[in-house]
């Protein structure tokens, strides 16, 4: 039997993988030191239960799905979403919304919205995002700032950037810094219009 430490461990790390977020962010976010987050993370040490209740907020879950074991589930019971043409991670391009493959999700993860596949295009996003991954999208007009998005410009054009909101507009951040950051501004953003189409919540690469 898999132990209280060990669970929490194993579901932390899930949930981290599911919404991109690193050990750093967690300590940041949660005002607690890294060392703690690493304790957490090894199955150390069991947090206190209002650091419980704050992961469960953070991630936006039960806390039940934090401390139970839900390995008995068989990961069989997936479901396949689609992977929609090819989104650049570069200068923004029209993206071609037609199926080409198949992604399985599993039913946790379905019951939490609408999701599709796209695959990415270019270097811009190195090196997070690689030339040819698939990124899993949660449909959601609506992310958190320093989240990586998917963006549409102009209607018909779709790009993979980190999002960053500001006073005056929208900021689109290439993780490479070969690349241009590209900023609109809050009319920009109306008239093209700049429409945010989903987060990017995984990254599938073949090795």
């Amino acid at each position: 039997m898999i132990g209280n430490r060990e669970v929490l461990s194993k579901n932390l790390s899930k949930f981290m993988k599911l919404n991109g977020k690193t050990q750093m962010d967690l300590a940041h976010d949660l005002k607690v030191s890294q060392t703690t987050i690493s304790e957490w993370m090894n199955g150390k040490k069991y947090p206190r239960i209002d650091k419980l209740q704050q992961l469960a907020d953070y991630f936006g879950v039960y806390k039940s799905e934090l401390v139970e074991d839900k390995s008995y589930f068989k990961e069989s019971y997936g479901i396949k979403i689609p992977v929609l043409g090819t989104v650049p991670c570069g200068v923004p391009i029209s993206a071609i919304e037609e199926i080409i493959d198949f992604e399985e999700i599993s039913l946790e993860m379905a019951n939490r919205g609408n999701f599709f596949g796209l695959k990415a295009k270019g270097d811009s996003m190195l090196p997070k995002i690689e030339n040819g991954d698939t990124l899993i999208v949660r449909q959601q007009e609506l992310v958190d700032n320093g989240n990586i998005a998917i963006v549409k410009v102009n209607g018909d054009e779709a790009t993979c950037k980190k999002i960053i909101f500001e006073d005056n507009g929208i900021t689109l951040i290439p993780l490479n810094n070969l690349f241009n950051v590209i900023h609109y501004n809050k009319e920009q953003i109306s008239l093209l219009p700049v429409t945010i189409i989903g987060k990017v919540v995984e990254i599938r690469r073949e090795l």
